[in-house]
């Protein structure tokens, strides 16, 4: 038996027990084991909490082959998409099974179909809205790159599948199929380890020491940096898990690649890239040199340029490269920082990070509006979790995430900003969002999405709106907007003090307003489209670009 393939059982079977609710319902074990791996390996993979996670499974009967299916923002005209097939067994914990040959033909075969906005696929509930959301993207220019986990609890393919992947000859910058396993899972699981290492520099180097801090500055061979991380991998990453799936082929990227394949342009990538930053707790090197120093780096971290070394790692990752690589370097800057200077590292962080705000959740964490959200919330009666990283769950648990998502859609009334640009929302669009905005304004918004976004996911009416997968934030921006029509308010007037009366209100009556946001938009709607029907791709593009708000607000919002 494995180890770490019991450990990932071990885990499973817990997964059953705390929350059957998450799988199949029947007697069928092996159905929900399978099941609680997917999710796990989302979960995982993702870095999103399991409760999240399970909003990504879509198995069952025409599910065309996947398990679970996540859609990620537009970014530079592009998005990701990442799709998971899992194959647990159930019995056989020895961890040398190879992933069925026969199941990477089939996703293969997937891959072909689910990206052509004209072919048709019998699909089910689950997955359809998903993957015409896919489609309507797709029409409008946007290019999906994929990232297919192909998960089991065993050994990667065998040669026979490789062939079915590569002879699709499908385009390696759009498709990529990455094997997930066991050994994936716990390394992930793992607490992010200490690394010491030494960094060679080739020439000068400036070393300064400055408000208390020391800084060294100078070049380091493209190939020390491929070998780093061929050593240590994301653990020198300040977000491993993120990065574990490897490197995203994306324009940033393609152009670092790019840099490094052109033979002439190569020796000048040290002033083409931005370089490196690293941050440890201690540099030592021998001050009586001049140059060419050999510099020892206690508990180090890259916590900027970890595109360009995971890019640098795999387009070395052939060693015959490695000696046409020998004069090319990269600017790297090292600073030594004490381990009580956390919120400096924050502050630095969020600064050589600005330009990618999907890590800026934790770098806001600091800011006093949200030191001032968790004392609000608390004296309300709930948990305010500011950082990725802070556990727990429940019904009085809020995260900064969903705050930031209900607040923009239900009273900034941005609801396709909210679902589409979750990436800004920490970053461009956190002025709006946090801007005067207190515990209860908070609060009442989270308590009304969650209450919109399970009508979605379990809707109380046999024949639910087809439009009803894409609708929540406006839904809920309705919603909103008819609670405070109801007691003659504006968002400013919403504090501590008739928190409880709001949320009374709206509790009593979310029925009748949730009924009126639906009959708005199936009005704004037919003011779009007339009598005609409506397909899937087109609701999900409606949604998507905002073509209601103004409707909805030039007719005020009545029953």
């Amino acid at each position: 038996m494995n180890i770490n393939a019991s450990l990932v059982d071990q885990r499973i079977l817990g997964m059953i027990e705390d929350h059957p609710e998450w799988l199949p319902s029947g007697s069928d074990v092996e159905r929900k084991k399978s099941t609680a791996f997917v999710l796990l390996c989302v979960h995982s993979c993702l870095d999103m909490r399991l409760e999240e996670a399970v909003e990504l499974l879509t198995d069952g009967g025409n599910d065309a082959g996947v398990d679970a299916l996540h859609i990620g923002d537009v970014e530079d005209h592009e998005f990701i998409v990442t799709i998971f097939q899992g194959k647990y067994k159930t019995k056989d914990l020895d961890g040398t099974a190879n992933f069925p040959e026969t199941e990477v033909k089939k996703s293969v075969q997937m891959v072909g179909s689910l990206f052509d906005p004209e072919k048709k696929m019998d699909l089910n509930p689950r997955i359809l809205p998903k993957v015409e959301e896919i489609r309507s993207l797709v029409r409008e220019g946007y290019i999906p790159n994929v990232r297919m986990i192909l998960c089991n609890n065993g050994a990667k393919w065998n040669e026979t599948a490789q062939r079915w992947i590569d002879q699709a000859q499908l385009p390696q910058d759009q498709a990529n199929w990455i094997h997930f396993n066991h050994d994936s899972i716990v390394d992930i699981l793992r607490k992010t380890k200490s690394v010491d290492e030494t960094l060679r520099f080739s020439g000068a180097a400036v070393v300064e020491a400055f408000n208390y801090r020391r800084v060294l500055i100078g070049k380091v061979h493209v190939t020390e940096i491929a070998e780093l991380f061929n050593r240590h991998n994301d653990f020198l990453l300040e977000r491993n898990i993120r990065r574990y799936l490897g490197l995203h082929v994306n324009r940033v990227n393609s152009a670092i690649h790019n840099t490094l394949k052109d033979e002439e342009k190569r020796y000048n990538f040290y002033f083409f890239n931005n370089g490196i930053t690293i941050i440890c707790r201690k540099f030592r090197h021998n001050a009586l040199q001049n140059a060419n120093f050999q510099v020892k780096l206690e508990h180090m971290q890259v916590i900027n340029g970890g595109q360009t070394c995971k890019t640098i790692q795999q387009t070395l990752s052939d060693p015959g490269l490695f000696d046409s690589y020998e004069n090319v370097f990269v600017l790297v800057r090292i600073y030594e920082l004490a381990d009580d200077d956390q919120e400096f590292v924050q502050d630095m962080t969020y600064a050589t990070n600005s330009q990618n705000p999907v890590d800026l959740r934790d770098l806001r964490s600091n800011d006093d509006v949200q030191k001032q959200l968790v004392i609000g919330m608390k004296d309300l009666g709930y948990t305010y979790k500011r950082q990725r990283e802070e556990g727990g769950s429940g019904s009085d648990v809020v995260t900064s995430s969903i705050v930031a998502e209900s607040v923009l859609a239900i009273w900034r009334c941005k609801p396709n900003q909210a679902k589409f640009r979750r990436k800004e929302h920490f970053g461009s669009l956190y002025a709006s969002i946090f801007k005067e905005l207190n515990a209860a304004q908070a609060l009442l918004a989270v308590l009304i999405f969650r209450v919109v976004e399970n009508e979605r996911k379990r809707p109380s009416t046999q024949n639910p709106v087809a439009f009803l997968p894409y609708a929540s934030h406006y839904i809920a921006m309705l919603i909103g907007r008819e609670l405070l029509a109801s007691r003659s308010l504006t968002i400013p007037k919403v504090t501590h003090r008739n928190f409880r009366e709001l949320l009374q209100c709206f509790e009593e009556q979310q029925k009748i307003f949730h009924q009126k946001a639906l009959n708005s938009l199936l009005s704004a709607l037919k003011d779009c489209y007339g009598g005609r029907d409506i397909s899937l791709q087109q609701l999900s593009a409606t949604f998507r670009r905002g073509d209601l708000l103004e409707m909805l607000d030039s007719r005020k919002f009545s029953p």
